[in-house]
């Protein structure tokens, strides 16, 4: 145990407990257990704290300045702290030792605060890891100087936790580049005939994997009809994503030649089974022809569409299973339901009403008994849903879409 001076302060036994090799092992189970920056720079700190120092503080740079590019604001960021922080004179941390240190490359311990009851030596420590500086590490203790094996071992955590802060960045700019594809891919559907009013939202799941398979697209049709789509490929990641825009690329070809929705499924299934490459997806289908008010719908092992009504009511549609595309059974069937100008067409992927534990017909009917505000754009009615529902939580990613007649206009 670490010892304890006259004034019943921790003294210059704070380098923890154990050998070296058990501290350098305790370095590696602790430091970098998840991919989040801060969480590391708290496991760092900590790690200090626990076997060399009686308070400690990880500063960061801005990535910009890590990476040797030119930042406006190049000074350090404070992301964690630990033990006893007060001990941290002046309050920020030594600043030009952390510059020195980032310069040369290596820790370097003062003493600082001198004083006659309380003098303390202060270390700072580079993050540094291929090539890259990171921050630094403010270690500070009271009356004994750091030895060289504290100095080493400070080292060793340090760089370390530069790895792990490395490989967070890494993680967090794959993660950014694919959801700004996948939001950019989404954010525009083909357009829509100018009859039908249209909203779409994406809310990809928080942590976990990077992005799933959810999908939605709208073709235009001749003869003023629409046909809107919504997909789900089996799984998550990047893979998942590169078969849904697969998927979706295939549909736009087979929906181009105006065929029913369950031959179109049937098309899309058996292109899909043949090419054995690609994940099976569920997919829905709805066509809708506003000159005739009706809506033709066909699924492949989708969850059905639900209506709202002008009053705000929902109905859930009866639809035909069929199996997901890319089994190659086929078997898809279709039926048509009378659509009104009043009325808002909404289409989803399970992850808006899919919880843990539910059975998924008490999911459906919490969705159908919803009664939003009467007379609310398509707009507004779909952000209603997205609240009632908390779909900013859910476990899944959602895709929804709605669409509703737009009313033409008639000479007075």
């Amino acid at each position: 145990m670490a010892g304890r001076g006259g004034d019943g302060t921790a003294g210059a036994g704070t380098a923890g407990t154990g050998t070296p090799s058990d501290a350098l092992a305790d370095a590696v189970e602790s430091i970098g257990t998840t991919l989040d920056e801060g969480t590391t720079c708290e496991e760092l700190a900590a790690f200090a704290c626990r076997h060399f120092c009686e308070t400690a503080a990880v500063d960061l740079l801005s990535p910009d300045a890590a990476a040797g590019r030119r930042s406006p604001d190049p000074g350090f960021t404070r992301v964690a702290a630990a033990g006893r922080t007060p001990l941290l004179t002046p309050p920020d941390g030594p600043r030009p030792l952390s510059d020195r240190a980032l310069d040369e490359g290596r820790p370097i311990a003062v003493p600082i605060g001198l004083s006659a009851r309380t003098p303390r030596q202060v270390m700072a420590v580079p993050l540094l890891a291929r090539g890259h500086r990171y921050g630094v590490l403010l270690a500070v203790r009271r009356r004994a100087p750091f030895t060289g094996t504290d100095l080493s071992l400070a080292r060793h955590a340090a760089r370390l936790a530069a790895v792990h802060l490395g490989h967070s960045r890494r993680h967090a700019s794959l993660r950014g580049t694919v959801l700004d594809l996948q939001r950019a891919l989404l954010a525009a559907p083909g357009r829509p005939h100018p009859n039908l009013d249209l909203a779409t939202r994406y809310l990809p799941a928080g942590g976990g994997a990077l992005v799933g398979g959810d999908w939605f697209e709208t073709v235009r049709l001749h003869f003023g009809r629409t046909l809107l789509v919504v997909g789900d490929v089996m799984g998550h990641g990047l893979d998942a994503a590169v078969d849904m825009t697969a998927y979706r690329s295939m549909l736009r070809y087979v929906a181009s030649t105006d065929l029913p929705p369950h031959r179109v499924l049937r098309r899309l299934d058996s292109a899909v089974a043949e090419d054995g490459t690609r994940r099976p997806a569920t997919c829905l289908l709805v066509r809708v022809d506003p000159a005739r008010g009706t809506a033709v719908i066909a699924g492949a092992g989708h969850l059905p569409p639900v209506v709202f009504a002008g009053d705000g009511s929902g109905e859930l549609l009866p639809l035909p299973v069929g199996p997901p595309l890319g089994t190659g059974v086929g078997g898809y069937q279709q039926v048509v339901r009378a659509l009104s100008p009043d009325d808002t067409l909404v289409m989803f992927t399970d992850g808006l009403v899919e919880r843990r534990g539910e059975d998924i017909d008490a999911s459906l009917a919490r969705l159908a008994a919803l009664r939003l505000p009467p007379g609310a754009g398509v707009d507004d009615l779909l952000d209603e849903v997205l609240v009632a529902l908390d779909a900013r939580h859910a476990e899944d990613d959602v895709a929804v879409l709605a669409a509703r007649i737009r009313p033409r206009d008639h000479p007075a």
